[in-house]
């Protein structure tokens, strides 16, 4: 019998069941370190313990992308080893904040499979969360990814496509119970905008460009342990559709977020992720630029210093985002587009004068 592991493929699943994904991940100060490193993140909060500490929080927290690539990466040698692509999420809610120290681990449920056209592959919908070390939730999320068959003529599971909101609500938003407004200095948070400053239908254009190079995507991916072929394996990849290894969709998510803060630099944590496409896939020398636009600006009624913004994010490949295309006449992705995100974030609002 093989001691070695080829990773599930999609008629392997099926609709309750349970994973416990192997490797608990203890998060450091170097993880953190080589996440600024990859994506030359600026948010304050996540930046310095002096900030953190003035927020009423215990030090820095671990920024919650990071959180979310820890968390992935689990689940990829259980449910993504023999993807074609990841596809998408939502309904995705971060929890308690993450700090240096932390052990993090993460379970999924398969909540929903469906075998595609081709009869080659299936879109495998599972909702994982993540724990850390007492248990407490640091992060919960659906996402759904198109899955190789072991053979062709395997037969397929039922089919079963799960609702999901179209958002996160309010309610359900888990804003840390200690933070408290400090006396922002702009010089510090790096912008004098808060959340009075915006109004739902604004569009900004971040305006840098990142380019993706070969070296820091294959690091960054082994960082967050995550094992799919697509994103190393160039002996096999130089033989699939693209001819090339795929950057991992997280990777791009990162860069936009980190090219957001040129514009909305007090914009301090991501609450939840609402809807997430990857469009299209990103490689190693696309240069990647981002736009934003205020979807809806609400109150938080248990923390009235601070508000949220539902943003959409739209990533862009070798082309600059200043005329905020996206979508053609026809509905369809403009083939620049690689990353259509929609999620809400934490600001905090203006004090009375």
């Amino acid at each position: 019998m093989s001691k070695t592991d080829l990773g599930n493929f999609f008629d392997d699943f099926a609709v309750g069941q349970v994973i416990e994904h192997a490797t608990p991940r203890t998060v450091t100060a170097g993880d953190q370190a080589l996440y600024t490193a990859f994506y030359g993140s600026r948010f304050a909060l996540q930046s310095a313990d002096t900030v953190g500490r003035s927020f009423g929080l215990p030090a820095a927290p671990i920024d919650d992308l990071l959180v979310f690539h820890v968390v992935f990466g689990k689940t990829v040698a259980d449910i993504s080893l023999n993807a074609v692509a990841n596809l998408g999420y939502a309904d995705c809610v971060f929890g308690t904040p993450v700090y240096c120290g932390d052990t993090l681990a993460a379970c999924s449920e398969i909540i929903g499979l469906k075998e595609n056209s081709n009869g080659k592959t299936g879109t495998v919908y599972l909702r994982t969360r993540g724990t850390n070390q007492h248990g407490d939730p640091v992060l919960e999320y659906v996402r759904w990814v198109m899955v190789r068959k072991s053979t062709a003529d395997a037969p397929a599971p039922p089919v079963a496509v799960p609702a999901l909101p179209d958002c996160v609500p309010p309610e359900r938003l888990a804003v840390p119970d200690q933070i408290q407004p400090p006396d922002l200095d702009h010089s510090r948070s790096g912008s004098p905008y808060l959340w009075e400053d915006y109004e739902p239908g604004e569009r900004i254009d971040h305006v840098d460009g990142m380019t993706i190079e070969e070296a820091e995507h294959q690091m960054a991916t082994r960082l967050y342990q995550n094992t799919a072929k697509v994103h190393f394996n160039h002996h096999t990849e130089r033989e699939g559709r693209f001819g090339k290894r795929i950057v991992y969709g997280g990777h791009v998510i990162s860069l936009a977020r980190a090219l957001s803060f040129n514009g909305l630099g007090n914009a301090m944590k991501v609450l939840a992720i609402n809807a997430g496409t990857h469009t299209a896939p990103a490689f190693a020398g696309d240069t990647i630029y981002a736009w934003s636009e205020v979807l809806a600006r609400f109150a938080l009624l248990a923390h009235r210093d601070f508000g949220a913004l539902r943003l959409r994010t739209v990533a862009l490949k070798d082309r600059p985002a200043a005329a905020f295309t996206y979508k053609g006449e026809d509905g369809a992705y403009d083939p620049s587009v690689v990353l259509d995100l929609d999620y809400t974030v934490l600001i905090a609002r203006r004090k009375p004068a």
